[in-house]
């Protein structure tokens, strides 16, 4: 028997007692404040049910949101299906919403519109990973092969191949982004010259995967061959820092980025042309960088860049 039913047995019993010899009686022999009796016997109908403590909880919240805010919810949830909460919770605040992600979440939740389901994977958990102290510290670099569903059919049956190169510093989390028909040494040279003229403080160190764009370690002919990459590297005095085989997640920043790009730019992006994708991708990279992300404070990467620079200046 648990502890509430105890608990009304003891109650019942106590006012029983009362209505035969007295409220005082009563309160002497249980040990109970006589007003606390008197309470009781008020709650009391003949049943357990009647003595069984009421909720305090308020039926309405201040800040609870109002029926105004729940309809323009649903109705940006309706015209946006396919945005994750923190798209559409950007979205939200630009049309006058003020409330907390969180809060977001929770009503959603509530509302039965956003239901997170839960992962099946095993979690993993990372060991302790060095934070980075200003811009330029780190980058990571990586390239991705942009699908060939984004592409008209005329581009596919001439066998058109794009590639976005991705370099991202990892205090900002600000990103470069570039286009590319070439996946190869001399393409990652060529973007790396490109995030030499686009990023202001100098570039301590680069950080790849083990790709032949970037490195000969894992050919077993051309192993202590530098590549044209590593090469320019070392003539800027720049680390060139390698992740472990087959470990991508060593380059974390950069892999999550483009999860995001595939969710939110090339899922519903089709390119007629070479420079369709460039021009589009130089959108998306702006907009990239202005977006708001937890792991900087939701601040946005230009956000974190413009802070460090007031806080030096």
């Amino acid at each position: 028997m648990n502890r509430i039913t105890q608990d009304i047995i003891f109650k019942q019993s106590v006012v029983e007692y009362s209505l035969k010899y007295g409220v005082t009686e009563a309160a002497k022999r249980y040990k109970q404040h006589r007003k606390t009796i008197y309470r009781w016997r008020e709650k009391y109908d003949g049943t357990r049910q009647s003595l069984k403590n009421k909720s305090r909880r308020p039926n309405s919240h201040p800040n609870q949101h109002t029926e105004k805010k729940i309809k323009m919810i649903k109705k940006y949830k309706a015209q946006n299906p396919d945005v994750g909460l923190v798209v559409l919770w950007i979205k939200l605040i630009k049309n006058g919403y003020t409330r907390r992600i969180t809060s977001l979440y929770r009503v959603m939740q509530r509302l039965g519109i956003y239901i997170k389901t839960p992962s099946k994977k095993k979690t993993y958990e990372p060991k302790t990973y060095q934070q980075m102290s200003h811009p330029g510290e780190r980058r990571q670099i990586d390239v991705k092969y942009v699908p060939r569903k984004c592409m008209t059919n005329e581009l596919k049956d001439q066998e058109e191949k794009y590639y976005q190169y991705t370099a991202i510093d990892e205090y900002t989390r600000q990103r470069v982004l570039w286009a590319s028909k070439e996946h190869s040494t001399y393409a990652s040279t060529q973007f790396f010259e490109v995030i030499i003229k686009k990023f202001k403080y100098k570039i301590e160190c680069v950080q790849t995967d083990n790709g032949f764009e970037f490195t000969n370690r894992l050919n077993a002919q051309k192993a202590k061959e530098k590549t044209m990459f590593e090469k320019k590297l070392q003539e800027l005095g720049i680390e060139h820092k390698l992740i472990r085989p087959r470990m991508p997640r060593h380059n974390g920043k950069v892999e999550r980025s483009h999860r995001k790009d595939q969710e939110r730019f090339y899922y519903k992006r089709i390119f007629v042309s070479f420079e369709d994708f460039k021009e589009k991708l130089r959108h998306w990279s702006r907009e990239y960088n202005n977006f708001p992300m937890k792991p900087l404070g939701w601040k946005s990467p230009n956000e974190k860049y413009k802070e460090y620079e007031a806080m030096w200046s």
